[in-house]
């Protein structure tokens, strides 16, 4: 099926499930709320809403395997891999805060070919499929044209349950605070990625992310002129479980700080 065509059908499909965790949202009793691990937090409308997802794909690309927070269905795919957070933003969802989404994306063999990610509050869609560009609602976005740190706007993604890292994280926060116009972490590694590609962020970082955290919002971004890298600029498709999202030239002043902090090397991207 042709990737705009498939691209429309996955937006409806996104926002069938988001419907549903909006109804679900309004009388929710937080008692019915499971742990997968520290601060790792399921309830039934997350595996719920994954599988409304899993359903209306399985007849779109009938051989394509699941990879899949909820593990409603786990099956590999030959070629096409569907990569899905029925809710990204759990934590915020269950504390009656915005910002949550849903987060679809279409792997074939090892590229992200279609993303959509539907920000459920604000009732905004920010999709892209392969050489199609960047969408918000139905008009184009783009990254930020932004060139100066002092005048970015920065997101993260605090650590939540490995905290090896937290030391480096608030001296990478420390500095970021001084010196652009402020960091922002939203809950929800979708939205930060849509908001990236369509410049309300100039650039994002997080690391130890899962596949279907950021596969989508990594097309998007990308389709929309934006770098979707790990920390050190390389093109690994999640593979480091790390991301760095923004526009050229911000994305690689933000590498050259967290390259010092995290990996002790020069600033020179």
């Amino acid at each position: 099926m042709e990737l705009e065509k498939l691209t429309t059908i996955v937006v409806n499909i996104a926002k069938t499930a988001g419907n549903f965790i909006r109804t679900e949202g309004e009388n929710f009793d937080p008692a019915k709320i499971e742990y997968k691990g520290h601060n790792d937090l399921v309830s039934y409308v997350d595996k719920t809403a994954e599988k409304i997802i899993v359903d209306a794909l399985l007849p779109l690309i009938p051989d394509a395997g699941f990879i899949t927070e909820e593990k409603v269905i786990a099956r590999d795919g030959e070629v096409y891999n569907w990569i899905i957070d029925p809710l990204d933003g759990t934590t915020n969802f269950i504390h009656a805060l915005p910002t949550f989404s849903v987060s679809i994306a279409l792997q074939k063999g090892n590229e992200l070919v279609l993303g959509v990610v539907y920000e459920i509050n604000r009732d905004e869609c920010f999709y892209a499929w392969k050489d199609g560009g960047a969408y918000l609602n139905g008009k184009k976005i783009s990254v930020s044209a932004n060139d100066s740190f002092n005048k970015s706007l920065i997101a993260t993604g605090f650590p939540y349950y490995d905290f090896e890292l937290l030391e480096k994280y608030i001296d990478i926060f420390r500095e970021l605070t001084k010196i652009c116009h402020g960091v922002r972490r939203l809950g929800s590694a979708a939205v930060d990625l849509a908001y990236v590609a369509c410049g309300r962020f100039d650039a994002y970082f997080e690391y130890n992310l899962n596949a279907y955290d950021i596969a989508a919002g990594m097309v998007i971004v990308r389709e929309a002129g934006g770098l979707a890298t790990d920390f050190r600029l390389n093109d690994d498709n999640f593979a480091s479980r790390e991301i760095l999202a923004g526009n050229a030239g911000i994305a690689q002043l933000m590498s050259g700080i967290l390259k010092t902090h995290f990996f002790k090397e020069s600033t020179d991207c």
